[in-house]
């Protein structure tokens, strides 16, 4: 069984920094490249950023470019999402999800992490 299970989230005021994780199991996590997703209240899910499988090539929404920075540990199966120059506009429920090289869609999925940022 496939699990991808994030964490790190929570509140922090506007300016401030914060790193999700997602510990991957069931699967040979460095077959995947892995990407991050999130979700406000009343908008659709959009992309964040993406990583390939050995974390040497990554892509960022441009949203989130130059504050944002994805990275891997194959080793630990945890890809990892640090947030810096946090804006109240990046509150949302953040996902984890893999996919498969050859593929167009992400094949997983984790149960997201809520972030908020305070003014």
């Amino acid at each position: 069984q496939v699990q991808l299970v994030e964490s790190g989230g929570g509140v922090v005021q506007a300016g401030g920094s914060l790193r999700l994780s997602c510990a991957a199991s069931g699967l040979t996590f460095s077959s995947y490249y892995m990407g991050w997703f999130r979700q406000a209240p009343g908008k659709e899910r959009e992309f964040v950023a993406r990583i390939s499988r050995g974390g040497g090539v990554s892509t960022y929404a441009d949203s989130v470019k130059g504050r944002f920075t994805i990275s891997r540990d194959n080793a630990k199966n945890t890809v990892y999402l640090q947030m810096s120059s946090l804006k109240p506009e990046d509150t949302a429920v953040y996902y984890c999800a893999a996919g498969a090289v050859g593929t167009y869609q992400y094949t997983y999925w984790g149960q997201g992490t809520q972030v908020t940022v305070s003014s």
